[in-house]
């Protein structure tokens, strides 16, 4: 692994996180850093760090509170 590979992973604690638990990205990480991006794009798509998944995040929040003012009154 490069130095930049390195410092990006020890920067994002979320990306180290993910590493340290699928330990198969530092063997394609060694072999070709410039994979650095593939990491982090699965690593937002298991902890649902997507933009699509904040939005159905807010939508949900908002149908919740939805139902609460229908119940109340």
């Amino acid at each position: 692994m490069n130095l930049e590979c390195i410092v990006k992973i020890k920067n994002d604690v979320m990306l180290q996180k993910y590493i340290r638990e699928n330990s198969y990205w530092y063997k394609i990480l060694n072999r070709n850093p410039a994979m650095i991006k593939y990491a982090m794009d699965e690593m937002k798509k298991q902890y649902k760090l997507t933009t699509a998944d904040k939005i159905n995040e807010i939508s949900n929040k908002l149908d919740l509170v939805r139902t609460f003012m229908n119940a109340f009154k």
